[in-house]
């Protein structure tokens, strides 16, 4: 199983917008075929080391991850769509 987890600071992290980011990132399910696990959360404490949006996603291997981020609907729609809401964004990825 191989693991990508990413984690997104947003310009605004007001609620509604935290919603939407969350909403774009989950509007995924089902539409990427190699995506075979999606989760997505919200920060609930604020904190100074806090990020805002939590994704943590699994396939079946890097191959499968790696036609995933250049896949038509994460790259058009979703990626479109998040990126100008973004102050940053920091990933990790591995193998368990």
């Amino acid at each position: 199983m191989f693991t990508h987890v990413v984690l997104f600071k947003l310009k605004d992290n007001s609620r509604e917008n935290m919603e939407k980011a969350r909403d774009l990132l989950l509007s995924m399910e089902g539409k990427i075929e190699y995506l075979k696990g999606l989760t997505v959360g919200m920060d609930v404490l604020f904190t100074e080391r806090s990020y805002d949006i939590c994704l943590i996603t699994t396939f079946d291997n890097q191959e499968e991850m790696d036609k995933y981020q250049v896949h038509d609907y994460h790259v058009s729609t979703v990626l479109k769509n998040l990126k100008p809401m973004l102050e940053s964004s920091k990933a990790c990825d591995f193998i368990s």
